[in-house]
């Protein structure tokens, strides 16, 4: 009889833990719904809006999810009659190596909090993380994940965000340069550009305005180039400059304008 109750004992030692880690795991779906349900009941119509709702939402889940993960483990080493007050006591001590040990991971937290409350950038923001320039798909207390247009994604620990551009806080300026030969009458070249300017403005998505004609811009060894500009919503600024390209080389050729382009001349010597 004692034999069978000390089995008994040793089964629900067992079988706790298991019990704990299923209880922990639905109490953080529970959460993670209900937030979900929140978020996508959230009457917000602007968009900026919208992603930092989402972005704050992913923060607080990863918060509980650690939150939930140290709760479990405590109540495991309990279940197996290790002495968790005395850890917990002895954390004080500990803290200081414990914290040079993972001190990047104390930083990364720090820096993730930090880029929430000074609203830095959200899921969903096109961005430029030291050279690396792509779309944010994950944001945690830890990591950063960007992904640039090929796919590549990139993880990057929050703590070495140094260097930050954000393209969807204000309204993008695409900005174009093109050359014409100095062979060409510069009063046509500008009536030309400012001609077409309200045809090819009406061709790119999400402009705030006209397409702006800048003047001369700079005087190359070979060419004469003028800088065009529009302004167009954030994060919009790449597409539409494809565009411009385009049409302003489509009327420049009808206008029967020359674009210079370098050419090597080879010259056969006298036998």
């Amino acid at each position: 009889m004692v034999l069978f109750d000390k089995i008994t004992i040793d089964l629900e030692t067992l079988i706790r833990p298991l019990i704990y880690i299923i209880i922990g795991f639905s109490i953080y779906e529970i959460f993670r719904k209900l937030l979900n349900n929140v978020e996508k009941r959230s009457k917000i119509k602007k968009k900026h809006h919208q992603k930092r709702v989402k972005t704050i939402n992913t923060l607080i889940q990863n918060i509980i999810k650690y939150v939930i993960i140290i709760l479990v483990l405590i109540s495991i080493l309990s279940n197996f009659g290790i002495n968790v007050k005395s850890i917990l006591a002895g954390v004080g001590i500990t803290a200081a190596i414990i914290g040079l040990a993972f001190q990047d991971i104390a930083k990364d937290f720090l820096a993730g909090i930090s880029i929430i409350l000074e609203d830095q950038f959200e899921i969903g923001d096109t961005v430029k993380i030291n050279d690396f320039t792509g779309e944010v798909v994950s944001f945690g207390l830890k990591t950063t994940r960007v992904r640039n247009y090929k796919g590549a994604t990139k993880i990057i620990a929050n703590h070495t965000i140094t260097d930050l551009i954000n393209y969807n806080l204000y309204n993008n300026l695409a900005v174009v340069d093109v050359s014409v030969d100095y062979g060409e009458n510069l009063e046509k070249v500008e009536k030309v550009l400012t001609e077409v300017s309200d045809e090819v403005s009406s061709k790119i998505p999400k402009a705030k305005g006209k397409l702006k004609i800048l003047g001369v811009n700079e005087l190359e060894e070979s060419s004469i180039v003028y800088r065009v500009a529009i302004e167009v919503a954030a994060a919009e600024h790449i597409a539409a400059e494809r565009i411009l390209r385009k049409e302003l080389k489509n009327a420049l050729d009808k206008a029967k304008i020359k674009i210079p382009y370098q050419q090597i001349e080879v010259h056969n010597g006298d036998k």
